[in-house]
C-alpha cells in the first residue's frame, strides 16, 4: 500500500519527513509562544501578553501552511504531539532573549530543509519553503527589536512598563 501512496506524489519520503518535523517545530513554538504569553499576563505585562499570543496564533498559521502543503502535493502531513512548554522564567527580558533564541533555531531548520529540498532536486518544495525565508529574516527582526528596547528604555523605573507598551506595538506596523 506505501508504494502505491508514494506513486501518487511526486513528494520524496525524506522530504516528507522533513516537512513533517518542521510542522512539530512550528507546532511546540505556537505552543512555547502562548506560555509565554500565559507568564506575561500572570506578571501584569499586558501588551506583551497580547503580542505574544499573535505570535503564538502565527506559528500555529505556519504549522497549517506546512501541514496543507504535504497534503496539497500527495504526502502525509502528520499531527505533532507537543509537549508541555516551559512555564517559568526568571525575567521580563529572558522571555524575549528566549523567544530569539527560539526564531533563530526555526530559521536554521527552515534553511537546511531548503538545502534538504535542492538537493533532492525538489523546485516546488523549495519555490514553497522561500516564503518561510523572508518571514524568519521578519520573526528574527521582531525578537531583536523586543530585546533592543531593554537596552534603549532601561528596565529602572517605569522602564518595564514602557517595555511592555513597546512591545504591543512590534509588527503593528505603528512607530517603533
Amino acid at each position: 500500500m506505501k508504494d502505491l501512496v508514494r506513486l501518487r506524489t511526486s513528494l520524496k519520503e525524506e522530504i516528507e519527513t522533513a516537512l513533517n518535523g518542521q510542522i512539530k517545530m512550528e507546532a511546540e513554538a505556537s505552543a512555547k509562544y502562548l506560555s509565554m504569553g500565559s507568564w506575561c499576563e500572570r506578571n501584569g505585562y499586558l501588551k506583551s501578553a497580547a503580542y505574544l499570543y499573535k505570535q503564538s496564533n502565527e506559528e500555529r498559521e505556519h504549522m497549517l501552511k506546512i501541514f496543507h502543503y504535504v497534503a496539497s502535493v500527495g504526502g502525509t502531513a502528520i499531527s505533532p504531539e507537543v509537549g508541555t512548554p516551559q512555564v517559568e522564567w526568571g525575567t521580563f527580558q529572558s522571555i524575549f532573549e528566549d523567544a530569539l533564541q527560539s526564531e533563530i533555531n526555526v530559521t536554521h531548520a527552515i534553511n537546511k530543509l531548503v538545502t534538504k529540498a535542492r538537493n533532492a532536486e525538489d523546485y516546488a518544495t523549495e519555490n514553497f519553503l522561500q516564503w518561510f525565508v523572508k518571514e524568519q529574516v521578519e520573526e528574527e527582526a521582531n525578537a531583536r527589536r523586543a530585546i533592543e528596547l531593554f537596552d534603549v528604555i532601561g528596565k529602572d523605573g517605569t522602564g518595564l512598563f514602557v517595555i511592555d507598551k513597546e512591545i504591543g506595538k512590534i509588527g503593528s506596523g505603528e512607530a517603533e
